[in-house]
């Protein structure tokens, strides 16, 4: 079975905070390698200043190479959403079975890329902004958390674990009946004792050893 293949886009002033429960849970619970996407080879500097180098540059790639195709919010929309190279790459996802899957502000980039055409979708852009671009259908503006149509989902940005749900279940994956709860509610101690399997007990033991048989 071919593998499955995601990648996240950059751009300046991106939200790591906003995807990265979703890429934890691909990365490290299903193992899945997640590919950078940006315009330029540079690195970008996210909205708290984290500097991160993209893997690919837009030229390299295409939305068909990839199952899904996730977009940060940013703080700054204006940067990516007038950059060409970024709208064509997005342009060239329209028909294909590419799941475009964007939070916060990153929904006006893909109503530019015409991939909201005729779809209901959400974000976390302030009306006023929206009004500003013709090409935002806000007749199609859903206010409700997380919205999916078609090969589109959208989200606003506190929402980010219900996006981050919607997403993983969507690709087949199976998340359980409470992925990450909210903090708030009661719990056991023997809620938050956790052991290792035993497989996975030894797989750490003989990965200890890589260290210990040093000294």
């Amino acid at each position: 079975m071919e593998r499955k293949k995601y990648a996240v886009l950059i751009y300046p002033g991106f939200s790591l905070q906003e995807v990265t429960c979703l890429t934890s849970c691909l990365a490290v619970w299903f193992g899945e390698p997640i590919d950078t996407i940006a315009s330029e080879d540079r690195p970008y500097i996210s909205e708290d200043g984290f500097s991160v180098s993209p893997i690919k540059t837009l030229d390299e790639a295409e939305p068909s190479d990839y199952a899904c195709i996730i977009l940060p919010g940013t703080v700054d929309p204006l940067p990516a959403l007038f950059d060409e190279k970024l709208i064509g790459f997005l342009r060239r996802g329209r028909g294909s079975d590419t799941l475009f899957a964007a939070i916060s502000s990153a929904p006006a980039l893909l109503s530019k890329a015409g991939l909201l055409d005729g779809k209901d979708f959400t974000a976390g852009f302030f009306m006023q902004f929206a009004d500003a671009f013709p090409f935002i259908d806000t007749a199609h503006f859903v206010h409700r958390p997380v919205v999916e149509s078609g090969n589109t989902i959208t989200a606003i940005g506190m929402f980010f674990r219900e996006f981050a749900q919607c997403v993983l279940e969507r690709l087949g994956y199976d998340v359980g009946d409470h992925f990450m709860d909210p903090s708030g509610q009661e719990h056991t101690p023997e809620d938050l004792t956790f052991h290792w399997s035993e497989e996975d007990y030894q797989e750490f033991l003989e990965e200890l050893k890589e260290y210990t048989d040093k000294d």
